[in-house]
């Protein structure tokens, strides 16, 4: 009898402590989780201001396009319409993708893969902006300048002069910053998965 009533002890207590020990790994996947999302709350947050800001730009240049009136000037018009929505909507597509990945449901090989390319579509994404930006620094002046005071900045080359460099510089600085912000955060969400292996 004392062996029986041992036993059934003994599996009733190995019961226990495997739902405990499945009750901890849960509540680390949902910790886990937790935490390599909020690593991307403050890219997103930002990336959904300078979104709005953005589609508030283009929706301007979209009204006033027919201020545009040379091929040139609408050539430009175009371009920085089309950057102001393109870039912003997958950006922000990208940032969802990642934040989306589920840490609980898959296995850690899985999770690095879909973490890994997607982490690599992002910077991919955020280097093709930088060059795009410093073309839509030569666009957006001459389009703003004919919409808002009707100037032909192509016809006066010499504020282009000041202004191209100065705003090369100040893209070649603000780029830099904004890649190495991307690249921090994408780099402590991987370790934050790669502790999952251990």
């Amino acid at each position: 009898m004392e062996i029986e009533e041992l036993q059934s002890v003994w599996s009733e207590m190995s019961d226990q402590l495997e739902k405990q020990k499945k009750l901890t790994n849960e509540l680390i996947m949902e910790m886990t989780q937790n935490r390599y999302t909020t690593k991307f709350d403050k890219l997103t947050f930002y990336e959904t201001l300078g979104a709005v800001i953005c589609f508030v730009m283009a929706i301007y240049l979209l009204v006033n396009i027919t201020k545009l009136d040379t091929w040139y000037l609408l050539s430009c018009g175009i371009f920085t319409i089309a950057f102001l929505i393109i870039l912003p909507v997958i950006t922000l597509g990208l940032l969802g993708k990642i934040k989306r990945i589920n840490i609980a449901k898959n296995s850690f090989k899985e999770t690095i893969v879909s973490f890994t390319k997607t982490r690599n579509q992002l910077l991919l994404m955020q280097r093709v902006g930088i060059y795009l930006s410093f073309i839509l620094v030569f666009t957006c002046l001459p389009v703003f300048s004919k919409i808002m005071k009707n100037k032909d900045l192509f016809l006066q080359t010499s504020t282009l002069i000041i202004y191209l460099p100065v705003m090369g510089i100040f893209m070649f600085f603000f780029s830099r910053w904004g890649y190495r912000c991307y690249r921090n955060i994408t780099n402590s969400a991987e370790n934050i998965l790669k502790e999952l292996e251990t």
